[in-house]
């Protein structure tokens, strides 16, 4: 083992005395000498570099601390001070718990303080003389209570009258009847047959329809010889619309409760006008009950809940997908448990089974039959104003499978063909029973004959 390792220490020695040890070294220390003046160039560099930046921080103003001192100065104070603080001790830094601090000592100023500047006196406001619709207010207006700030004021009588917002509602019509009519009558007074072209072609766009048009029209070429000019004119067609649309029909409740079953086709409004007739009767001191028996469409009960809660009515509801029937039996068996004076009756108004809306409708009518047999006592169909002669398709296919006792026509204030009403009167033969002009409760009335005509020419 021992004659091995020597072997092997043999080996490496003759290995390092071959090589150029000399050389080697001689370029180490080459190197070294090269990296030292490097290091001492480096070094005289920074040194510079650091006597530069004193000197500019000496100079700077922001290192005095009197902002009043000239630049001299401030250069003066930032030379004097030196560039670092000698240390301090520890205990020096620590406050002694035992001396108590003393105020510092309170020095009165020499210096004169300066007087305040006496403001200048704002001048007099000038009276201006009072307008001359102030100067006339009467004694009552000046002590009237106005109302508190950003709180709107009562509206007046006459903006809150339902004529003025039946007539508002029906501007697009009547506009668009009275300006025509005007135009037909500018060139020609007398009633001869073109002119009754142009006023059938006038009626008829204002959605009063065709046949309604020829019956009107019919009754008023009676009367040429006394119409001369476009003010007779429309006073005829005045009376001749009020025959049509008074269609008499009794209001009377009479029974207890009141069963009331709305109908009509799914966007027209209809569970909205049912949550503003339960409102109207409540108002009115009766008892109402809603009945959610459309259970096909979605939150279609969630949404009449909502206006059961506003107007202080009931509501009877089933699960989702329920029989509408048994929903419309239990709901008439509850009110005559609670002495309920109205019933209104929520109905589908599509159905998403094989089963026929029609027959569905004809059912609930027979659940309800059975517990009361003169109900329901009315059949109320809602209309989409804004659907025009469409609205008159659904009423005759209503009309033709239930009994409609009454009609309610809604959004009537958002179409320009109010004539509707004429239309369904003249070829239903059914009352139009209340009229919706807008979103409110008080929107929906009752209808008028008389006030509709006037608001609509």
């Amino acid at each position: 083992m021992i004659d091995q390792l020597n072997q092997a220490w043999q080996i490496i020695v003759d290995f390092l005395s071959a090589l150029p040890l000399n050389a080697f070294l001689d370029k180490i220390n080459a190197y070294l000498y090269e990296i030292a003046g490097f290091g001492a160039v480096v070094l005289l560099l920074l040194l510079l570099f650091r006597t530069i930046g004193n000197r500019r921080r000496a100079r700077h103003p922001v290192f005095t601390k009197d902002p009043d001192a000239t630049p001299d100065e401030k250069r003066g104070e930032a030379a004097d001070k030196p560039l670092m603080e000698p240390p301090v001790a520890l205990s020096e830094k620590i406050p002694s718990k035992v001396t108590p601090e003393t105020p510092p000592a309170t020095t009165t100023e020499t210096t004169p303080a300066k007087q305040p500047e006496k403001q200048p006196e704002p001048p007099e406001p000038q009276k201006t003389p009072p307008a001359p619709d102030e100067a006339v207010v009467p004694e009552e207006e000046k002590t009237k209570k106005k109302p508190a700030p950003g709180v709107p004021e009562p509206p007046t009588a006459e903006k809150t009258g339902f004529f003025s917002r039946l007539k508002s509602g029906l501007s697009k019509t009547r506009n668009s009847l009275s300006t025509r009519f005007d135009a037909v009558f500018s060139g020609n007074q007398k009633l001869d047959d073109d002119l009754i072209e142009e006023i059938e072609e006038v009626l008829i766009t204002a959605d009063i329809g065709v046949p309604t048009t020829m019956r009107l029209m019919e009754r008023i070429t009676r009367q040429a010889d006394q119409i001369t000019g476009v003010n007779d004119f429309k006073a005829a067609l005045k009376k001749e619309m009020r025959d049509l649309v008074s269609i008499s029909h009794d209001t009377k409740i009479t029974e207890s409760p009141h069963v009331i079953m709305v109908v009509g086709v799914n966007g027209v409004g209809k569970t909205t006008t049912i949550g503003k007739l339960a409102a109207q009767f409540t108002s009115e001191g009766k008892k109402v009950l809603l009945a959610a028996a459309d259970t096909f469409r979605a939150a279609a009960v969630e949404q009449l809940e909502i206006w059961a809660s506003r107007a202080g009515a009931d509501i009877v509801r089933h699960k989702d997908k329920s029989d509408p029937a048994a929903v419309a039996f239990d709901s008439v068996d509850a009110a005559m448990a609670r002495g309920i004076d109205v019933v209104i009756v929520d109905t589908a108004g599509r159905l998403h089974t094989k089963v026929n809306l029609m027959e569905e409708l004809k059912k609930i009518k027979r659940s309800i039959g059975k517990k009361i047999p003169a109900a329901p006592h009315e059949t109320f169909l809602v209309l989409d104003a804004t659907t025009g002669q469409n609205a008159v398709s659904q009423a005759l296919l209503f009309n033709e499978h239930i009994d409609i006792s009454g009609i309610i026509l809604t959004k009537l204030d958002g179409t320009a063909k109010g004539g509707i009403v004429l239309s369904i009167c003249s070829q239903l033969k059914v009352p139009i029973r209340y009229i919706g002009i807008g979103e409110g409760v008080a929107d929906l009335q009752k209808f008028d004959p008389a006030l509709f005509v006037d608001a609509l020419l």
